[in-house]
């Protein structure tokens, strides 16, 4: 989302610059760490219209948190002229999982949060969240960051904080997880997929290396262990 004047968000409008300066092809395979420490792009040199999504059953999320929600990571990592964003890794997608499983105490945190959200939108500017345009939705988010929309638990501040983390973790993670679709969030920042072992060409190649676009969970070294909620993150 665009700059606010607490400095939530960078100035660069290249994001994939800012993703490869911040060191995040490490955390690409991970849920957490580095990634969660930065916000993943300066939004406003986004003019691409978000492309149509296939729907698809909610675990947690009500289907009007859930459109709140598609509209806010997109505008944490928005689509470009570069390539897709979070909505297109659907982000969304993994936070909706992950609040059935690992995250299931932030859940009562996105009910308020993105209610008022909502809400305010509509006092504010006739229309639901997801309706409006760039412009007002990053003034909304810049309105909460800098807490003049009240009702946040613990603050609007921690409210996007929180679903900053979430959308770098859904964008970038291994798509078992929920995100990461089509691997978009790989190829964005250049990383070329797991392996359990490289080669002297391999590492010769470097970023040129091609991508082989494989979770961790098609490798026969990983299981999977979905039985206990059918939840993301309870892979051993």
């Amino acid at each position: 989302m665009a700059n606010s004047k607490n400095n939530q968000a960078p100035t660069n409008p290249s994001r994939r610059n800012l993703l490869k300066s911040a060191g995040l092809v490490g955390a690409a395979v991970a849920s957490s760490g580095a990634a969660t420490q930065v916000i993943a792009a300066d939004s406003s040199s986004s003019n691409c219209p978000p492309q149509p999504l296939e729907r698809e059953a909610l675990e947690t999320l009500t289907a009007a948190e859930n459109e709140t929600l598609e509209a806010l990571v997109d505008r944490i990592l928005p689509s470009d002229e570069n390539g897709p964003g979070a909505r297109e890794a659907r982000a969304a997608h993994y936070i909706d999982r992950s609040l059935a499983s690992d995250n299931k105490e932030a859940r009562g945190g996105y009910a308020i949060g993105l209610t008022i959200l909502d809400e305010y939108a509509r006092s504010n500017h006739g229309k639901p969240f997801h309706q409006l345009g760039a412009s007002d939705q990053d003034a909304i988010i810049t309105s909460v960051i800098d807490g003049d929309v009240p009702g946040f638990n613990p603050s609007g501040r921690g409210f996007f904080g929180m679903v900053r983390a979430h959308t770098i973790q859904g964008t970038f993670s291994d798509p078992y997880y929920g995100g990461n679709r089509n691997f978009v969030g790989w190829d964005m920042i250049g990383y070329p997929g797991v392996r359990i072992a490289a080669s002297e060409s391999d590492v010769a190649q470097g970023r040129a290396l091609a991508p082989n676009h494989q979770s961790a969970y098609d490798i026969s070294t990983f299981t999977k262990d979905m039985g206990k909620t059918g939840g993301a993150g309870n892979a051993n």
